[in-house]
């Protein structure tokens, strides 16, 4: 049963299908595996052993019956402390929502319930999801899978290592500029950012509602396909016969290729050679319109989020790391007509990307341009934290920005993880499109 741990969510719905798999023995082998593992404090805020054992007795009488309701049926995973749990603390990683508890589930968790999921508590955060890193003095810092002095990636960083480290099939997290995509890469997972809208973000603890989305990280394509089914209610991508030949992929050049790590230019370079021979048309050109979108992101970022946590910060700035707390408070220098200037910018580069990548089926980066830093650096060196989290969501953000679903994938070198975006809406096709790509890098 230990090998359960290991296996693709997936995988493990297949088992369960085929009798050979009880959902109430694979609960108990997570909740023992929880259990048993030194840091998973820091992984878990709150563990639902009542809830999942209930969730999991249900999913297996339902098996029983050949009554399942769906192939992640009876599939336990975790869910970043942001959204809500009817009955169970919801603090965002932040003190400054301490002993908060939701009367009801967040729609998306709703929806998992009722497709089966079995919910085995709430993950570590960077506080409000402010930052890239995972790193998180005010609560619990996750370890990284490679290196226990490094940082998770954030802020999906308890997702990230929930799953990295046996104690989950997946992990719910969300993504405003980077925040699934960036641990999953440093913790060599799969994860998906999905379009803005496309999910629910009813019951979910705002950081920018015009850029927070959720997003799962597993360990396959097909578990991201799988699990974004059961997030929006529809029907699921179809993967089958997935093919790279004649599929025409841009690879960014300028900024996203600028001051890389040599091991993450190492891997992006493999990954770009093997999609190739995997038969896909690789071209590349530098985005213009990249540059001056990101120098947007101090009122747009800031401002909303500012504008959601204002008051609470105000009533208690210590609760609030220092760091969080002025990056967040520079919110504060920007007047409504800079914010309302600045969309209207933005919406003007969106289009002009749109012009640009048209005849390209998808955009590839590399997720993140640097390895994951080192957390007594980060405890000791204000600029070295500020430089480092700029630059870890340096990359991603671009999909936000530009309104984009992206997907990241691990290339096989450690902390490298392959980024590869489409439009928006474009997420069954950017899945199908994944699961090619994925079996290339394999």
């Amino acid at each position: 049963m230990e090998q359960w741990r290991w296996m693709s969510a997936s995988d493990l719905g297949r088992g369960i299908g085929r009798g050979e798999i009880d959902p109430v023995a694979l609960t108990e082998v997570f909740l023992q595996a929880i259990d048993e593992n030194p840091q998973s404090h820091r992984i878990y805020v709150t563990v639902t052993a009542e809830r999942a054992r209930a969730e999991a007795a249900a999913a297996a009488e339902r098996a029983r019956f050949s009554q399942r309701r769906g192939p992640l049926d009876g599939v336990p995973v975790s869910w970043k402390d942001l959204f809500d749990s009817a009955g169970t603390p919801t603090e965002a990683g932040t003190l400054l929502m301490k002993g908060r508890i939701p009367q009801r589930d967040a729609e998306v968790l709703a929806r998992a319930t009722t497709a089966g999921l079995v919910c085995l508590g709430k993950t570590h955060m960077s506080e409000i999801a402010f930052s890239g890193l995972g790193y998180n003095p005010m609560a619990e810092t996750p370890p990284n899978v490679h290196d226990a002095a490094c940082a998770p990636g954030g802020s999906s960083s308890g997702a990230a290592a929930s799953v990295a480290f046996g104690l989950a099939a997946a992990g719910i997290g969300s993504d405003t500029g980077g925040s699934v995509r960036i641990p999953a890469a440093w913790n060599d997972l799969v994860g998906l950012k999905t379009t803005h809208g496309l999910v629910s973000l009813d019951g979910v603890v705002p950081l920018c509602p015009s850029f927070d989305t959720v997003g799962p990280l597993c360990r396959t394509v097909e578990d991201a396909a799988a699990l974004l089914s059961v997030l929006t209610g529809d029907v699921g991508s179809d993967l089958h016969n997935a093919s790279l030949q004649g599929v025409r992929l841009l690879c960014l050049s300028g900024l996203p290729e600028t001051d890389i790590a040599p091991e993450i230019r190492a891997g992006y370079r493999s990954a770009v050679e093997r999609l190739n021979a995997a038969g896909a048309e690789i071209h590349r050109a530098e985005g213009p319109m990249v540059q001056a979108a990101m120098e947007l992101s101090p009122v747009l970022y800031a401002a909303e989020a500012c504008a959601h946590w204002r008051d609470a910060v105000e009533a208690d700035p210590e609760a609030m790391y220092f760091q969080i707390r002025e990056r967040l408070m520079a919110g504060v220098q920007f007047a409504a007509v800079d914010f309302v200037k600045a969309w209207d910018q933005l919406r003007g580069l969106r289009k002009e990307w749109q012009a640009f990548a048209a005849g390209y089926d998808a955009v590839l980066m590399p997720t993140a341009p640097i390895k994951a830093p080192i957390v007594a650096r980060l405890e000791t060196d204000d600029v070295y934290y500020k430089e480092a989290n700029l630059m870890a969501l340096r990359n991603t953000r671009i999909g936000n920005l530009m309104g984009l679903c992206g997907l990241t994938l691990p290339t096989g070198v450690p902390m490298s993880g392959v980024m590869i975006c489409a439009d928006a809406g474009a997420d069954r096709r950017l899945l199908r499109l994944g699961h090619a790509a994925e079996r290339a890098l394999a």
